[in-house]
């Protein structure tokens, strides 16, 4: 059975799409329809700007989604058991599977991306990757620390998982998580405390423009980051993407679901290579691919 994945911010390169955008009418088409949709021409930033500026989150997670969504409708074989992204990829693989269109999924993801840059800018944080050790002890070490926010916030596989929270919560968390004997423990440079609850101004803003976007029937099941489990049910299916924002992806435990209930290929449809890698360190024995 197929699964396709969508990557989520941190994927983007400059001048990804290009190639879409001259050989594909269709690509062509929703490119300049995303140009209208978001008021601005994206698709000069994605082509031809600068690193700084595809770096701006209002910026980044539109074209990782777009790159991602019109990939995937450019491909001449495209017929998934089953669906999954990466935090940002959830909205990419909720348009892939058709539960959302191709304007709605644009028009919330830039609501997204607004609304989660406006809480970093209200609460300064960071996040920061762990490598090499249990996830018990590093939770457990984040909720020894009271004082700030520090949670887990990406369980990307086996030994590696990424906290988030303050930016002095983050600092006391790698000091305590090295000296327990992580191999690593990397400040990341993001924007602010994704998936924690620092996003919650985001949370509260964004389920308003959920609440009032249509949610169709998928043609396959999605696994939700927030729940690692499948759902084909478009109310549970927003209910989970609201608290996504707040809670930790559960991303490990979502592939490892997917294998379970027979997942045999796992294509990544979007900029890189990250969550195939992710895919064979969690399971080495299945198939892993990007899609042509």
């Amino acid at each position: 059975m197929k699964a396709y994945l969508f990557p989520g911010q941190g994927s983007q390169f400059v001048g990804m799409g290009k190639d879409l955008f001259e050989n594909s009418e269709i690509a062509k088409k929703l490119f300049e329809k995303a140009n209208e949709i978001l008021g601005f021409r994206i698709t000069d930033i994605m082509f031809n700007g600068s690193e700084e500026d595809l770096m701006q989150t209002k910026v980044t997670q539109p074209a990782v989604f777009l790159y991602s969504v019109i990939l995937s409708k450019t491909l001449k074989e495209f017929n998934p058991a089953m669906v999954a992204g990466h935090s940002l990829g959830e909205l990419s693989a909720l348009v892939a599977n058709q539960t959302l269109s191709f304007e709605d999924g644009l028009s919330l993801v830039s609501k997204r991306a607004q609304a989660m840059q406006k809480a970093c800018e209200a609460a300064p944080s960071t996040m920061a990757a762990i490598i090499g050790i249990e996830d018990k002890i590093v939770e457990d070490i984040c909720q020894t620390i009271t004082d700030e926010v520090v949670v887990a916030a990406n369980y990307n596989s086996p030994g590696q998982l990424v906290i988030s929270g303050s930016i002095k919560g983050i600092e006391i968390a790698c000091q305590k998580i090295k000296a327990a004997g992580a191999k690593r423990a990397l400040p990341l440079k993001v924007g602010g405390a994704f998936h924690s609850p620092l996003m919650n101004p985001a949370k509260v803003e964004l389920e308003e423009a959920i609440h009032s976007t249509p949610f169709y029937q998928p043609v396959c099941p999605i696994y939700q980051n927030a729940t690692a489990r499948h759902s084909s049910n478009p109310i549970e299916i927003k209910s989970n993407l609201i608290a996504q924002l707040t809670s930790p992806v559960l991303w490990t435990q979502s592939v490892q679901n997917m294998i379970t209930d027979g997942a045999t290929d796992f294509i990544e449809v979007g900029p890189g290579q990250v969550l195939q890698g992710l895919v064979k360190k969690i399971n080495g024995s299945v198939n892993t691919m990007s899609a042509q």
